[in-house]
């Protein structure tokens, strides 16, 4: 890639995602954030310019500049990644860092995080916009949808599935052959044995579903 980088958000994901295009020798442009105590304000060097509405830092996307969506609240990445998709004619690039281990043999989407030391194996499937954090071993033939997010340190078996928006805590096993279903979410530290329906969140190990 060798446009510059505009990151939405100068929380703590786009700090990561800036560390991961510069050790890549990507230039970050800057960061647009809501936060308007952070406008015209340094966040590692790097300044936060405005807004993530502010159209005369946005319409440089896909002409001078590229984009990435770094923010944990998946609703504003949806939509953020929906302007950028449907007024711009763009996608997000992604974020790899270079201690990761990414499998010729795999598939991975746009406009994806993937930390230090995260593993995508053989025939392992990524969709777009996931947040993989470090650590994540991804097993062969795992097919993970979009707007995924899994917590550092967790280990996906052989075959599994992560329906879109799946939320993994750190330190999660998936064994091998399990669905998650979509918007379901597992807590820290579990060990996941059995599918899990859209929408359900479990903890525990083995981990059992949470009853509202």
């Amino acid at each position: 890639m060798q446009n510059p980088v505009i990151i939405f958000g100068a929380n703590s994901l786009g700090r990561i995602v800036k560390e991961i295009f510069e050790q890549n020798k990507v230039i970050v442009y800057g960061f647009l954030d809501d936060d308007k105590k952070l406008h015209d304000t340094e966040v590692d060097d790097v300044v936060v310019l405005g807004g993530t509405d502010d159209e005369s830092f946005i319409k440089l996307i896909g002409k001078k500049c590229e984009s990435f969506v770094a923010t944990d609240d998946n609703r504003l990445r949806k939509n953020l990644v929906k302007m950028l998709n449907d007024t711009y004619k763009v996608q997000p690039v992604n974020a790899i860092h270079e201690g990761a281990t990414i499998s010729l043999r795999s598939e991975i989407g746009y406009g994806n995080l993937i930390d230090n030391k995260v593993i995508l194996t053989v025939g392992s499937q990524l969709g777009s916009h996931n947040v993989l954090n470090a650590a994540v071993t991804v097993g062969v033939g795992t097919r993970i949808g979009d707007f995924v997010q899994i917590g550092v340190g967790s280990s996906i078996g052989t075959d599994a599935v992560l329906e879109d928006e799946v939320f993994l805590g750190a330190g999660v096993t998936i064994v091998s052959g399990v669905v998650i279903g979509k918007g379901a979410r597992v807590g820290a530290g579990s060990v996941v044995v059995a599918s899990i329906g859209a929408g359900e969140t479990v903890f525990g190990n083995p981990a059992q579903k949470i009853k509202n």
